[in-house]
């Protein structure tokens, strides 16, 4: 392998044969030389004794891109995550904290939980401080002792017993707190908002030459994150929307006429939507923020729905929450996370149908049914508790060995540590020319609303005919720092 051809504080750019690129996660031996090091405490867990290959090798890395042409380079990599054979930190000096941050999400409890028994029970680390209140309870609020006895059963609950908040990054005050406290080991739970304070906490730490690794376990139920296949809380919620939709078909089907409408998260991307879609089987027409629609004249949304209620007697819809936004009047509100307000077009949408069958004077008995923070503010299910240890574990693994300022987050079905500024870098969106898409609108029957002009243009924006289809059908170039190629559900 090559030596690095590039470098800056969140990313180590590691070229190699073959066209290989490892984009490295930091270590906290690159600002503080000559670490001591110490055996890693698994050697002697009980648990580990019959596992043959107890420690990953330090190279071993994990490509982006899965699906390649035999010409084609290897491309970009990730370090794989796992527990390594040295740890720079002796079990007896690791005080460690977890913080939670920005909105709800099944699996929170679980990853906290998690968290605390691997560093208790793989490391003998007994010191865990949970931050109370999000980012500000850094400096403005208590700290929670958190012990294996008091996170025993906290999976089994919705939220975060840490409590959260949105806003409030004083980085300076953190990095006070932090350094006050003697805490060494940060662990950060939250979005690509959340992130973006991680990698500004691990900046700032840096500059001081603290020793102390920040690791950041990515959370949104959007699952808007770039870079990796999924964020945990996305199959409960995607699990959770189909007894909204569930009822929605219910209530529609029964009553003559009958239209159910459904919004589901989604502010800036329509994954939720588009997955519990597929799942029900029961929608005739999903909208998204990444799909323009229009309501009258042909090829509208009414002109549809007229067709399919003369046709099949019934109708559900599923909105997401960021989608027709633009038909909207625009709000210039921002929530503390600095997200855009965002109108309420589940209602917007409802009574707009109501409105063009009453001209009419046509039939219609319309249910309307918002789930937004039931499916939220649920328990994980079976498979994202399990993913969701899984990231906890590899978020304790890296810090134990030393590697800061990364995310850990599940890449072509491999636990892998990404830099912050890939994770950060943009959101992940649905791409309308992509074959994911096209799979939804062939179940549902419905219109793509798009005008011969966007179309064309949207392919534009996606590159080259060349490119190549990954097995979820995600579209892919390989480029170093673009994500936007990364589509569908990676």
């Amino acid at each position: 392998m090559a030596s690095n051809s590039q470098s800056n504080n969140q990313m180590k750019v590691v070229t190699g044969e073959f066209g290989y690129v490892l984009q490295d996660v930091p270590h906290l031996t690159d600002y503080i030389p000559d670490l001591p090091t110490y055996p890693n405490p698994l050697r002697s867990n009980p648990a580990y004794s019959v596992v043959k290959q107890y420690f990953v090798d330090m190279d071993d890395s994990v490509p982006q891109k899965i699906v390649v042409h035999k010409d084609t380079p290897r491309g970009v990599h990730f370090r794989r995550a796992g527990p390594r054979e040295k740890v720079y930190f002796a079990s007896d000096e690791v005080l460690a904290c977890i913080v939670t941050c920005g909105g709800l999400c099944p699996g929170l409890n679980t990853v906290i939980r998690e968290i605390v028994h691997s560093l208790d029970y793989m490391y003998g680390v007994n010191k865990v401080l949970g931050i109370d209140g999000g980012y500000r309870g850094f400096y403005s609020k208590n700290t929670i002792t958190l012990t294996p006895k008091v996170v025993n059963d906290i999976h089994k609950r919705g939220g975060t017993i840490l409590g959260t908040s949105r806003g409030g990054h004083d980085t300076m005050k953190i990095v006070d707190s932090i350094q006050d406290r003697g805490i060494n080991q940060v662990y950060i739970i939250g979005g690509d908002g959340t992130q973006k304070g991680a990698s500004v906490i691990y900046e700032e730490i840096r500059k001081r030459g603290l020793k102390v690794a920040v690791a950041g376990i990515p959370k949104t139920i959007d699952n808007d994150i770039p870079v990796i296949d999924k964020s945990f809380g996305f199959d409960t919620a995607v699990e959770e929307a189909q007894r909204a939709i569930n009822a929605a078909h219910v209530e529609a089907e029964s009553a003559e006429n009958g239209l159910g409408v459904v919004k589901l998260m989604g502010r800036y991307c329509g994954f939720i939507a588009m997955y519990a879609t597929l799942a029900s089987r029961d929608v005739d027409c999903c909208l998204i923020p990444e799909s323009p629609f229009y309501l009258e004249g042909k090829g509208g949304l009414y002109e549809y729905v007229e067709k399919t209620l003369k046709e099949i007697g019934h109708m559900v819809i599923v909105i997401a929450e960021g989608a027709g936004q633009e038909l909207l009047t625009e709000k210039d509100e921002q929530d503390a996370s600095g997200n855009k307000m965002l109108q309420d077009v589940g209602l917007w949408i409802s009574q707009k149908i109501k409105e063009h069958f009453s001209k009419q004077n046509k039939t219609l008995t319309l249910k309307y049914i918002d789930p937004t923070y039931m499916i939220r503010a649920i328990p994980s299910n079976a498979s994202d508790n399990v993913y969701c240890t899984l990231l906890a574990q590899s978020a304790v693994h890296g810090a134990m060995a030393g590697f800061t300022g990364f995310t850990s987050g599940l890449v072509n079905g491999r636990h892998t540590m990404i830099p912050f500024n890939r994770i950060t870098e943009q959101q992940n969106k649905v791409v309308i020319t992509d074959r994911m898409w096209a799979r939804l609108l062939s179940s549902t029957n419905q219109p793509s609303f798009l005008l011969p002009k966007v179309i064309d243009e949207a392919k534009k924006e996606v590159g080259p005919s060349t490119q190549l289809l990954d097995d979820g059908g995600n579209l892919g170039n390989g480029n170093l720092g673009n994500t936007n190629t990364i589509t569908g559900m990676k």
